[in-house]
């Protein structure tokens, strides 16, 4: 009895219509990855316990293209990053499911005052700011006052502590 080798079989003697279907199996998968990880705003959201509902029901993209905090209908919702965001309409859905990072709050909705003094309150989203085309949300008019005179060096402070207050949250 002699000994049998066997070898895997190589892209050279693999034929054509296999090699194509292996290729394009890769790369779906790499576009796969590529738009979850564009999906999803970064860190955890505030979502209401009972509900499930971010930033309670009010549309991110309104803050945009309204200037104003307006609720979202319950026909227009979307599911990401734990949560459910509801919407004005279709459109702002759309543009909110291919940016949500443009359009969800930073910090996932939590105070960026009470971040950068490295503790994590919930915003509010009747009480809120966009500056530097990002929308901030905040615990109460005097933090939006705080942050609106200091904003650089608070938002810096706040980015520095973000990671290790994100590690406490329940």
């Amino acid at each position: 009895m002699g000994i049998r080798r066997f070898e895997a079989s190589s892209a050279t003697t693999m034929s054509a219509p296999r090699q194509i279907g292996i290729w394009l199996a890769v790369l779906t998968a790499l576009v796969f990855v590529a738009g979850s990880l564009k999906a999803s705003p970064s860190g955890p959201v505030v979502a209401d316990p009972k509900t499930g509902l971010a930033i309670n029901g009010f549309d991110p993209v309104a803050y945009f293209t309204e200037a104003t905090a307006r609720e979202g209908r319950v026909d227009t919702e979307y599911r990401l990053s734990g949560a459910t965001w509801r919407f004005r309409n279709e459109g702002n859905r759309a543009a909110f499911m291919e940016n949500p990072e443009v359009y969800a709050p930073q910090f996932g909705g939590y105070d960026p005052v009470a971040i950068a003094r490295g503790t994590s309150v919930p915003g509010h989203p009747q009480v809120w700011l966009v500056t530097g085309q990002r929308l901030y949300l905040f615990y109460s008019k005097e933090a939006r006052a705080e942050f609106a005179a200091q904003a650089q060096s608070l938002l810096s402070l706040a980015e520095r502590r973000w990671p290790e207050v994100q590690r406490s949250l329940p």
